[in-house]
């Protein structure tokens, strides 16, 4: 999921699952649930470079829907900081959209407040059939078992983006293909007065995406196979300590970044401030903000050996955006006729191309708009190396609780105070007795 967020409370997501209740989607006046209200409202979460910049991409989209079926749809860009609380509040009020996108690692958490429309196989027979969509996006679309809470809208994957010129005068010839390489690669580029690599230290879901990857590197898992949270595994607390450790002890990530959580990292690499960026489909966002494309390049995101892969060389969450409908929406019908538009072949091609990101519908994915070298990096790692955060109920909890440990020890490494193993899994400790109990 796009990486500009704040995770919600342990305590308002259990408030959720004990209330179960679900919010009477639209606002305008309409017919009952499957009515024929010719409105509808859509929370988009902020996918460019900014609102602004989302608005400019949808309008066009929504005046489409509106002339195909005469339904209007009333959009809010919501930025990513404000949308999950949103989306919890209006679980619990009543008061809140027909049709939402959320986050695909949020998917399962908010699945067991009942709030989203189950995507059973004769819901997704109304949007031509879930065989339409990639396994990889419709793993992350809640737990397994279970029908899914959302349909997939835009898949992601992280990259290792890499400032052409700046590496080119290190005399540095590729791309690390490991972390040690990386680490290396730092030193000729300091060298050169320049930072290496950004970091949004202060973004707890953004702390997430990365501690789960180096969790999976080092075989850890932040769940057991039951469900239950085992954050303070010998391997969980190797996994975050290198995370952490690439400002603690390597110098790779500045320590002005502990503090950035609003998408300073990707502004710093477009302006050629350093040298790497690690991010999800940043080039549209990269070229927005005045970054020509020849200037940078895109690889796989480092392994600890060997090539990416899945088991320990997984080197990327499978990210993205589920679109999902309020159950108790004033127009159901409306609503997934909606959500079929969206994820039409066409439609995903023109918002998928927009985004950089990539179409979950596979028969959209051989445009040539997703040829480019930046996205078939990412489409080869959304097929092979990437994997879905834990699909837990908890999962929320558990991006609020490890993403603020994470967040924390950025605070120390930031302040020269010493992060140790003790330290860190003092930190995973106290994050694991802030989870709901089972």
């Amino acid at each position: 999921m796009r990486s500009i967020r704040a995770a919600a409370t342990g305590a308002v997501v259990m408030s959720l699952a004990l209330a179960a209740t679900a919010c009477g989607g639209g606002t305008d006046s309409g017919d009952g649930a499957g009515g024929s209200s010719k409105t509808l409202t859509y929370w988009a979460s902020n996918q460019g470079a900014s609102v602004a910049v989302d608005k400019q991409v949808l309008q066009p989209e929504l005046d489409k829907f509106e002339k195909q079926t005469g339904i209007k749809v009333k959009v809010e860009v919501v930025p990513w900081s404000d949308l999950l609380n949103r989306i919890l509040t209006a679980t619990t009020s009543g008061q809140g959209p027909d049709v939402l996108n959320i986050g695909n690692s949020w998917t399962a958490s908010l699945q067991a407040t009942g709030a989203l429309l189950p995507w059973d196989e004769k819901n997704f027979a109304k949007i031509g059939g879930r065989d339409r969509f990639g396994d990889s996006a419709l793993g992350s679309t809640g737990v397994e078992g279970k029908d899914p809470a959302g349909v997939p809208l835009y898949s992601m994957s992280y990259a290792l983006y890499y400032n052409k010129k700046i590496f080119a005068d290190a005399g540095i010839a590729k791309p690390p293909a490991t972390w040690d390489e990386l680490v290396a690669d730092g030193a000729k580029i300091r060298a050169k007065g320049k930072s290496v690599l950004g970091a949004e230290g202060a973004n707890v879901s953004e702390n997430i995406h990365h501690v789960f990857v180096f969790a999976k590197q080092h075989g850890a898992e932040f769940f057991t196979a039951d469900g239950k949270p085992d954050f303070t595994s010998p391997k969980a607390v190797d996994a975050v300590k290198q995370y952490v450790d690439l400002m603690a002890k390597d110098k790779v990530i500045p320590a002005g970044n502990a503090e950035y959580a609003q998408n300073q990292s990707v502004s710093d690499f477009a302006k050629g401030k350093q040298a790497m960026l690690l991010w999800q489909s940043a080039d549209a966002n990269l070229k927005s903000q005045g970054m020509s494309a020849d200037a940078f390049g895109a690889a796989p995101v480092p392994v600890q050996s060997g090539a990416p892969g899945q088991g320990t060389q997984v080197n990327s969450m499978a990210g993205g955006i589920n679109i999902a409908v309020f159950k108790d929406s004033h127009n159901l019908d409306g609503a997934t006729e909606f959500v079929k538009f969206m994820t039409s072949d066409a439609e995903q091609k023109i918002l998928n191309k927009a985004y950089s990101s990539i179409p979950p519908v596979k028969a959209a994915q051989g445009d040539p708009a997703f040829a480019g070298p930046s996205t078939a990096v990412l489409k080869d790692t959304l097929a092979k190396s990437a994997a879905p955060l834990p699909q837990v109920s908890t999962e929320s909890q558990f991006e609020t609780a490890v993403g603020t440990a994470v967040k924390d020890l950025f605070a120390d490494a930031a302040a020269g105070r010493a992060v140790t193993t003790a330290s860190v899994k003092a930190k995973l400790e106290k994050a694991q007795q802030q989870m709901p109990a089972a």
